[in-house]
């Protein structure tokens, strides 16, 4: 299923390249839809393989110590191209003398990627998203800041819930609804916790805490 879906995206990447013909203006709109579909399709593929592992509690995890940098560079990468596109700013902040966290890099880059992608898809054009780390005592605190339409207090108890997706008002296309439950799951298993705040008509702030590193 992933190298079908994963070829698909990439042949609609060779009919967009000018060197393979140029394309009028209605196919590059088909293309483009096409690889659009292919993404997504290709992210609910992943999130279903990853909650396999959450189901069935095998979870697997590869501690290391890391550097916060580390994971904001892999995850602003991978959604750089989506935040281009709609002309998004993603401005990141660091607090001076942040510590080394003892963490699975790939998942916890996967939660990062998932709210980035997530603040994005309903952030509107030309805006920013703020994507701050600070730290405490006891843990360091990710968190990915949007300034969009916010989300009614209804709903956030259960936005951490297997399949449950926000009511759309038809601009913002859904997800799978497995984002954030996978999100949560990773984050939990890391020792962690993670947690919204939201205003309808002002945005959202979804942050997540992970342990620093024991050095006694």
């Amino acid at each position: 299923m992933l190298i079908l879906v994963s070829a698909i995206k990439m042949s609609a990447k060779l009919l967009a390249d000018d060197r393979v013909g140029a394309l009028n203006q209605e196919q590059g709109q088909l293309v483009q839809h096409i690889t659009g579909d292919a993404e997504r399709l290709l992210k609910i593929t992943y999130e279903l393989l990853d909650l396999s592992q959450v189901e069935t509690g095998n979870i697997q995890l590869n501690f290391v110590s890391t550097r916060v940098e580390q994971i904001l560079e892999y995850a602003i990468k991978a959604v750089k191209f989506e935040a281009d596109q709609k002309g998004i700013v993603i401005e990141q902040t660091i607090a001076d003398n942040t510590p080394e966290i003892h963490a699975d890099v790939e998942k916890t880059a996967w939660v990062m990627i998932n709210l980035l992608s997530n603040a994005l898809r309903y952030s509107h054009n030309r805006s920013k998203i703020l994507v701050n780390v600070s730290f405490s005592i006891t843990a360091v605190e990710f968190s990915v800041q949007d300034f969009g339409k916010g989300i009614d207090a209804q709903y956030r108890e259960r936005l951490f819930d297997r399949y449950f997706q926000v009511p759309t008002d038809g601009q913002n296309k859904s997800g799978s609804g497995l984002g954030l439950a996978i999100s949560k799951e990773f984050i939990v298993a890391q020792g962690g916790d993670i947690n919204v705040e939201s205003e309808v008509g002002v945005g959202s702030r979804f942050y997540f805490h992970l342990p620093i590193i024991d050095i006694s």
